[in-house]
């Protein structure tokens, strides 16, 4: 056999005891089992639970999860020897009700198992149909759970309806019984089966023959019977609160309450008014409207206001819940310790249903004056509130939030995403307009949102723009931004809109960056510091960076020389080293325009800067271009400075030469000093005349080149024609005493007084040269004036052959016992002493070679002398075989 899902298109299966669910969608088993014993009945219960009936027990096996059936209860013995033919259950599966039918003695006799399972405990009834069900009684909080069967039994035919599981607070429920009549032509018949109807709280009772009953469950009143069928029903099934049946021809039959006939037939065929006011109102029904408004006025002219109250709200189709009601209400005066009537009335409603739209708005003006916003909240998540555009508006100024949910509910789109932006919740505007189809004024709501807050507004704009398509361009955002005096949500907004940095952009480029030039010029510097940007109209932005004080930023974005050069002036707030890099970036003849200009705007103010430049350019600019600018302007200083950079570098003679000039302009005669000692690229015999014709303080520049480039004898001749002579002591006394030979020959040369002479030549260190310092008098015949010094050199131990040698021709010239000097004195070179002594006394000289062992110029001298005697005795004493024959082969050669 097969059972189908009540719900879904899942199908069980049974074969003898073997169990398996299928789903036919998903063409899949979802679970199976094998039973120990035969299943006599089985059934869906609900969607998700199957009931097993077995010889024995009755099982509940759930198509969740994996668990095999689980055992309920076992059957009582009233039930073995019948038929099984019907399993029910109340919602909450603790009541279970199993049925059976036998006929002993030709009557169908009727047994049911009702089973406790919270107390574990069965009750056997006689009974063919049963039925769980609930229904709502005045006054009662919650629903009461009620269980209804009926039976044919010997002494005739019931149904019962009594109440299970009571909740505590409700009214207790009063167990009904109410005969069951049978026509004249079904004697024999009995219930089959049971369906409640929640919705009217009535239960359907089926029978063998046909016939269908519909009972009240609250009064146990008997509504309508009559037949729906010539053939046996075999089967029933709960359908759209009515009940489905089909026979035995297979014929599948329908049952329903028709909503607009039930109360007139009621008060027509039955003359019951109470129940058919209890159905009109608990079904919200018609056909009981004019005994409403007649009760109504009744109650009211009787003064029993909370009774008109709650009978207006419990009116069917709320007929009486209409404004002229709610007005009525709201004038009466409450009784003490009572509800007022208004209240009376909302409280009735709330408790079985809705407020309708215009009771909405009224109950929430006073619950949201006594700040007991929490009730509504709750009212409105129990769907307890007809939403609506007032009630939103009602609610917005105390939570908008809560009025969000009601404009939700109340399909107010305008209202809906004006509260999203509000809170920022702006990714859900579009998504929320997509789904219900709405299109905003995504301008007029952006300018809204704008005057409200303004950085939701930013926020609310990217979203938007970010769109695909876009719902708004950055130039209607711009509009109403800027509409605002928004600066700050401008820039925030244009940032990210424009980060792509395209070149279509340009004019929002050119926009963002004027208003922070105009407004907040420090974001504007830290925009064109990122280089974010490179489309906008660079010559208008440079003039407003320019007047904002943005002189870097405008030098960047400037290609103009004449603005170039108006601007690189203001070194006072331009970064050094930024300015000083700037200048990479122009042409040699831009670069040297506005360095000129530099130093003729403000010559103190931006000297250093232009030196910086100057130098770090020098090779690309030109030196004699540069040099050019400084002497132009007559800016001695800055032309130090700059050749002093490079003078260390270049060999370039003019460039070390205008250093010179410069330095000497400066007063920096050190540094002069310096540089003609150490650099070796200048031209001395130019910067020898400058410095003569410079006639600086100190002369020692001049000594040192002179120095240097062997131009002493014009330096003596300079210092001393211009009376500068201590310069000659300092230049031979601490430049250079080495010069001392040359420093007296000059001195010699221009008739210097001999004690100046004799006296600088005592004072200088003893570094330089006697022999060349004898030479330099020599030349000059005044050999004399050294006779005294050099004896004092003499005494002191001097071993110098120069001296001796210039002793010795100092005695042979003035004949002071030279006899006496040639023979004794072993320091003197006699080769020199000799030829000096030959054509002044050769007697002299010979006595010189002869100390000294000259042989060949001896054997010369005595040969061209005739001087035999004496040549005689020398090679007697010099006892040399080699040398006696020199002497007689006539060898005289020369050395």
């Amino acid at each position: 056999s097969a059972i189908m899902n009540p719900e879904n298109k899942i199908i069980a299966l049974k074969a003898g005891r073997n169990l398996q669910v299928f789903n036919l969608e998903m063409k899949a088993k979802v679970k199976s089992c094998v039973m120990t014993d035969d299943v006599q009945y089985w059934r869906w219960i609900t969607p998700f639970d199957i009931a097993l009936v077995t010889e024995t027990s009755v099982f509940h096996w759930s198509i969740e999860g994996t668990a095999s059936p689980v055992k309920q209860f076992e059957r009582h013995a009233n039930l073995n020897g019948t038929q099984i033919i019907s399993y029910t259950a109340n919602a909450k599966m603790n009541w279970m009700a199993l049925i059976g039918i036998s006929a002993p003695q030709g009557r169908i006799v009727g047994s049911m198992q009702l089973y406790n399972k919270d107390r574990g405990a069965s009750q056997p009834i006689e009974a063919h149909a049963a039925e769980f069900s609930e229904i709502r009684l005045e006054g009662a909080s919650q629903p009461t759970q009620v269980f209804a069967f009926a039976s044919r039994g010997a002494n005739g035919s019931k149904l019962h309806v009594v109440e299970i599981d009571h909740v505590e607070g409700n009214p207790p429920f009063q167990k009904r019984s109410a005969d069951i009549m049978f026509p004249p032509e079904a004697v024999n018949d009995f219930p089959v089966s049971m369906q409640a109807g929640p919705k009217y709280e009535v239960v359907y009772m089926v029978t063998k023959f046909g016939f269908i009953h519909v009972y009240d469950l609250e009064s146990g009143a008997c509504i309508f019977t009559n037949r729906i069928s010539g053939e046996t029903v075999f089967v029933t099934a709960p359908h759209q609160d009515g009940v489905i049946a089909v026979n035995r021809k297979g014929q599948v039959l329908s049952v329903c309450i028709n909503e607009e006939t039930v109360v007139p037939y009621i008060l027509q065929h039955t003359a019951n008014v109470e129940l058919a006011f209890r159905l009109a109102s608990r079904a919200n029904l018609p056909g009981a409207d004019q005994l409403y408004v007649q009760r109504f006025q009744q109650l009211m002219g009787q003064s029993q206001y909370n009774e008109a109250a709650k009978m207006a709200a419990s009116s069917p189709r709320g007929m009486l819940r209409t404004e002229n009601t709610i007005n009525q209400l709201k004038h009466l005066q409450s009784v003490p310790g009572q509800l007022s009537p208004i209240l009376q009335y909302f409280a009735t409603i709330l408790e079985k249903g809705e407020l309708n739209r215009h009771e909405s708005i009224e109950l929430a003006r006073p619950v949201l004056a006594s700040n007991r916003k929490a009730l509504l909240e709750k009212w409105l998540k129990e769907d307890k509130l007809e939403c609506s555009e007032e009630l939103g508006d009602i609610v917005h100024p105390h939570d908008a939030t809560l009025a969000l949910s009601v404009y939700l509910r109340a399909n107010v789109p305008a209202k809906v995403v004006l509260c999203f932006a509000q809170s920022g919740q702006f990714d859900k505007i579009v998504l929320y307009c997509k789904k219900v189809g709405y299109t905003p004024d995504w301008v007029q709501l952006l300018m809204q949102i704008s005057r409200v807050d303004a950085e939701k507004a930013c926020d609310f704009a990217l979203s938007l723009v970010k769109e695909d398509p876009p719902l708004i361009t950055a130039d209607q955002v711009v509009g109403v931004f800027s509409s605002q005096n928004m600066v700050q949500q401008t820039t925030r907004f244009l940032l990210d809109a424009l980060k792509d940095n395209k070149e279509s952009d340009a004019h929002l480029q050119t926009k963002l960056l004027e208003l922070n030039l105009l407004n907040a010029p420090q974001v504007a510097d830290a925009i064109l510091g990122n280089s974010m940007f490179t489309h906008f109209d660079r010559p208008y932005i440079a003039q407003l960076a320019e007047k904002a004080g943005l002189y870097q930023r405008a030098l960047e974005l400037y290609d103009n020389l004449s603005d170039i050069k108006r601007v690189a002036v203001h070194t006072e707030v331009l970064n050094s080293e930024w300015l000083i890099g700037y200048f990479g970036n122009l042409s040699v003849g831009d670069s040297l325009a506005v360095l000129r200009q530099m130093l003729e705007h403000n010559m103190a103010q931006n000297l250093q800067i232009v030196v910086q430049a100057a130098t770090k350019y020098s090779e690309l600019l030109g030196p004699q271009n540069i040099i050019e600018i400084f002497e132009d302007l007559r800016c001695s200083e800055g032309l130090y400075y700059y050749l002093g950079s490079v003078v260390n570098v270049t060999e370039d003679p003019a460039v070390v030469f205008k250093y010179i000039q410069a330095a000497v302009s400066t007063g920096q005669l050190k540094e002069v000093e310096r540089l003609v000692r150490d650099n070796n690229h200048y031209d001395a015999e130019k910067v020898k005349n400058y410095l003569k014709e410079a006639s600086l303080p100190d002369q020692l520049p001049l000594i040192i080149v002179c120095d240097r480039f062997d131009y002493v004898h014009d330096l003596v001749l300079y210092l001393y024609s211009n009376g500068m002579a201590k310069y000659i002591e300092v230049y031979v006394q601490q430049v250079n005493p080495s010069r001392l030979p040359q420093v007296v020959g000059a001195l010699l040369d221009v008739d210097c007084d001999e004690s100046i002479v004799k006296s600088l030549i005592s004072s200088t260190p003893a570094q330089f040269s006697i022999g060349d310092l004898v030479s330099e008098i020599e030349k000059r015949n005044r050999l004399k004036i050294l006779h005294r010094w050099l004896e004092a050199q003499a005494s002191n131990g001097s071993q110098d052959t120069g001296l001796y040698n210039a002793l010795a021709k100092i005695y042979i010239d003035s004949n002071y016992d030279p006899e006496q000097f040639l023979s004794s004195n072993k320091f003197y070179d006699p080769r020199v002493v000799g030829a000096y002594s030959e054509k002044r006394d050769p007697n002299l000289a010979y006595l010189a070679y002869s100390q000294g062992e000259c042989d060949d110029e001896l054997l010369r001298l005595t040969s061209e002398n005739g001087m035999f005697k004496q040549q005689a005795r020398y090679l007697i004493k010099r006892r040399d075989l080699g040398l006696w024959a020199k002497a007689l082969t006539g060898d005289d050669q020369q050395p």
